[in-house]
């Protein structure tokens, strides 16, 4: 049997390190977020597995209401959700471009891109994000301890101390709550 009060240890352990590591990486992210949407501007997500399910999570958090179902919709897209678009691009030319043709078509300076990966090597994030920046959209990535191939690829790097896919996820999941209810609750 798993040691259960052990995994919760670990999880906040993690968390609080977060305290001495993250919190002026989310400060920043979250001023850029928000002068984006004070200037029109939308919020775009991307990332595989657990970091494509917080896309979706996030974005529908921006668009309905994190706390305030009264407020007006903040404008949000994940570009995991797409799957007839996913599926054909895959397929008709490679996986490694699924997001970057996203923000090609979607995307306008000025908009954020939030960048999801526990590795840091993503190689269709890493493309998103060369595409943002030749597109004059600014990047948060949300990434692990290693940071991998992202390190110093965007405006904002946030990497939680911890190299377990796990523990980055529980850490990701804190720090997009937090950045989501921050433009809510300054808008």
């Amino acid at each position: 049997m798993l040691d259960f009060r052990k995994i919760i240890r670990d999880s906040a352990k993690t968390k609080l390190s977060m305290l001495d590591t993250c919190i002026d990486d989310i400060v920043r992210a979250s001023e850029i977020m928000l002068e984006s949407i004070r200037n029109g501007n939308k919020i775009l997500w991307c990332g595989n597995g657990g970091s494509a399910a917080d896309a979706q999570h996030m974005a529908a958090e921006l668009m309905g209401g994190l706390r305030s179902h009264k407020r007006k919709p903040i404008a949000s897209i994940a570009l995991t959700t797409d799957t007839s678009f996913i599926t054909a691009w895959a397929n008709d030319t490679n996986y490694d471009h699924i997001f970057s043709r996203q923000i090609e078509g979607l995307g306008s300076s000025g908009d954020i891109l939030i960048a999801i990966s526990t590795s840091g090597n993503s190689k269709n994030v890493l493309k998103a994000l060369e595409t943002a920046k030749e597109a004059g959209i600014q990047s948060i990535i949300l990434t692990g301890g290693s940071q991998g191939k992202m390190k110093n690829k965007g405006d904002v790097l946030i990497s939680v101390p911890s190299d377990d896919t796990q523990r980055i996820q529980e850490c990701h999941l804190l720090i997009e709550h937090i950045l989501c209810e921050n433009i809510e609750q300054n808008i």
